[in-house]
Order: C-alpha cells, then sequence, then structure tokens
C-alpha cells in the first residue's frame, strides 16, 4: 500500500471533495466547500515528492519533470478514484487530489431540471456546462451521458484529461479516450472522433482555439457536442467562444454558433444555509430562435432580459435562480449577494448591508415602493 493512500482514506471517510498537498504547507481537505487543514506536519518537497511519485505512472512522472504539470487519475480499490494534479510552485512540489465518485448520479438523483433530458435528447448540436473549478461540472456531465447511455442507441466517445467517471456500455456503445494515453490531445482526438462514427462527443474541457473550432465543427456536422468551460455564466460562455478567435473570423463565427449552441447551464456549488452540504445555482440558456439571432447579430447584451423572459422554454436567469434559493431558505443572503450580477437585488435581503452598497438598498426601496404605490385615477377632463 502506497503511504499517501491514507491520507485518501481519510478524505473519504470525512467526505471531503478535495485534498491539498503543498510544500512547505501543512495539507488540508476541502471539506463542504472550505479548506480544513489536516493534524499532520508540514510537508517538505522531499518528502511530498516521495509520497507522490510513489503512484505517479513511470510515463507520466517524465512528462512531470519536463513540463512542471501533471493530471491523471489514480484508483485505490475500495475506497475511490481520485483525478491528480501535480504542479510546481515556488517552494516545490504540490498537488490536489479530486475525488471522483464511484456512481454516476442519474439526473433525477442530482435534481437538473426537465431541460436536462431535452439536451440529452438532441440529435446534433452543442451543450455546454461551465462554471468555476470545482462546480460539478463533470457530475452534471456525467449524468448526462448516463440518460442518453440509457436511452438511445448510439455510439458515445468521450474524450478526457483525464477519464472520469467510466461508464459502462448499456443501449449505446461508449468509447472512453483519455489524452496523452490514447490520444495525443483534445484536437487530435476530436479530429479522429469524426471519423469513428459518433453520434454524441464529450469533450473534457474546451481549452484553445483549435479545439473550439472543431466542437463547433463535430456539432455543426450532425453530432451532439457536450463539453465544458471555466466560464462563469451563460452570456460569457458565448463571448468567450466568439472572442477566441480572430476579429477577422469573429462574424463567421457567429453565424456557426447561433446555428449549432443548443443549450449552456452556468453552474455554481454553494454553501447550504443549514451547513450541511452544498447546493447547485444553474443559469440555463435554451438555444432557441430568438437567441440564434442575439448570437448572429452580436446583441449578446441582450442575453439575460431573454433568459428572464424564456421561462416556458425552460431558461432560467443566473439571479432568478439565486433569490429563488434565498427565498427558500436554502442558501444564506449574504453568499447569493457575492455571486449575484444584479447585486441590488439582493442586498434588502441582507442583515447588515456594507457601506458601499448602501445607496443600491436606497434605491431597491425605491423601487419596491413605487410598485406598490396605487395608479392614479384618471380625470376625464370635464
Amino acid at each position: 500500500m502506497a503511504r499517501i493512500d491514507a491520507f485518501f482514506r481519510l478524505m473519504n471517510a470525512q467526505g471531503a471533495s478535495d485534498l491539498h498537498m503543498a510544500s512547505g504547507n501543512l495539507p488540508a481537505l476541502r471539506i463542504r466547500g472550505s479548506l480544513e487543514r489536516i493534524n499532520y506536519h508540514a510537508l517538505e518537497n522531499d518528502e511530498l515528492s516521495e509520497l507522490l511519485f510513489e503512484i505517479t505512472p513511470a510515463d507520466k512522472e517524465k512528462i512531470f519533470q519536463e513540463t512542471g504539470d501533471l493530471d491523471f487519475a489514480y484508483e485505490l480499490p475500495g475506497v475511490g478514484r481520485f483525478r491528480a494534479n501535480y504542479f510546481q510552485q515556488s517552494n516545490g512540489v504540490s498537488a490536489v487530489f479530486r475525488q471522483i465518485p464511484s456512481e454516476i448520479l442519474t439526473v433525477e438523483q442530482l435534481g437538473l431540471p426537465p431541460i436536462v433530458k431535452r439536451f440529452a435528447s438532441l440529435p446534433k448540436g452543442l451543450v455546454l456546462v461551465t462554471g468555476p473549478t470545482g462546480s460539478g461540472k463533470s457530475t452534471t456531465l456525467a449524468a448526462i451521458v448516463d440518460y442518453v447511455n440509457k436511452h438511445r442507441r448510439d455510439h458515445i466517445v468521450t474524450i478526457e484529461d483525464p477519464i472520469e467517471f467510466e461508464h459502462r456500455s448499456r443501449s449505446c456503445i461508449i468509447n472512453h479516450r483519455e489524452v496523452h494515453r490514447h490520444t495525443k490531445s483534445f484536437s487530435a482526438a476530436l479530429r479522429g472522433a469524426l471519423r469513428e462514427d459518433p453520434d454524441v462527443i464529450l469533450v473534457g474541457e474546451l481549452r484553445d482555439l483549435e479545439t473550439i473550432s472543431l466542437a463547433l465543427e463535430a456539432a455543426a456536422t450532425g453530432h451532439l457536442v457536450l463539453a465544458t468551460l471555466h466560464t462563469q455564466s451563460a452570456s460569457k460562455t458565448v463571448h468567450r467562444l466568439i472572442e477566441v478567435f480572430p476579429v477577422e473570423q469573429q462574424e463567421s463565427i457567429r453565424s456557426l454558433l447561433s446555428d449549432t449552441l443548443k443549450g449552456i447551464m452556468a453552474q455554481t456549488l454553494m454553501k447550504r444555509a443549514d451547513g450541511k452540504g452544498r447546493i447547485a445555482c444553474i443559469e440555463i440558456l435554451v438555444g432557441t430562435p430568438a437567441v440564434a439571432s442575439l448570437i448572429r447579430e452580436d446583441k449578446t447584451y441582450q442575453l439575460p432580459t431573454v433568459m428572464q423572459t424564456g421561462r416556458k422554454y425552460g431558461m432560467v436567469y443566473g439571479d432568478d435562480a439565486l433569490e429563488d434559493l434565498v427565498q427558500r431558505r436554502l442558501v444564506l443572503a449574504e453568499d447569493a449577494f457575492e455571486h449575484a450580477e444584479e447585486k441590488e437585488r439582493f442586498v434588502r435581503y441582507l442583515k447588515r448591508v456594507p457601506e458601499e452598497y448602501r445607496e443600491l438598498l436606497e434605491k431597491a426601496n425605491e423601487k419596491e415602493a413605487k410598485g406598490r404605490a396605487p395608479a392614479r385615477p384618471v380625470r376625464s377632463g370635464r
């Protein structure tokens, strides 16, 4: 048994999502969103290197020595699978391990909105799950793939770095490919996928222009492409997809994206108000004709308005989702305020309003008062 396995067993016992190990620091666990130090001594570079390289595949160790970065998956029988990320920093080597749930949760178990099943049933197009690191993007994508696997008869190709959730073929045939292990890069795997008769392609992350371009091409040529991006809202996701291209290409990319984009789920994990774990706040953009028109005409600044008025299509604006969680007392108003785009909507829920936001509270109160004011009688003029 590798010595580091004891940390993974502790991680599992404490219900931690991540294990942090950094040279010169005490190891720490992320539990319910917060880092908590482990009662252990500070790990110096040499000791930590020995712990890490004991579980590192020989070929991966060479990559790390050459590049200073490394991703791979590690499995500890009876405990679970972990996504490992090594990196060099000023004090030496560091690593973060993310626990990959052994069970693939379904759309229903995760409490995802019904529109997700519609996304999973699409014959073609681009569906994105976005959010910051640790927001549950991979878990949501795994649930979507699980739904496809059970309800369609198709060929699914997944491209990840590393492979996280391993799906067993059910009604579908699933092929998992890992970057640097089974293929050179995301872009190389995407090129190859177009010749592998896929119906659904999962791309672990749209990292660069070439990968984004190939994903759009795949979505435009009759494939359902599922992917992630590290963006925090639907409108910012659209901006990111367009602005990664040179200015002279952006008009054609807007046109292509308007035709292929079918949905964006921008999610954030927030601490529950009762302190029992975390809950997802999800913004949803659906690729309706109105959304396609705004993208094509470079009017994406209007997307929040479309989401607010598009509930009948399954759309949800992020601040609306946040306010719903506050009103249901599932998250604290202070946490919602920090995450909100339109902060003036949330100041009235705060117990203590910061000095710099008191003007916002006054405006919110004035707006509410006007909404309650009775309409003045209309005089006939006689």
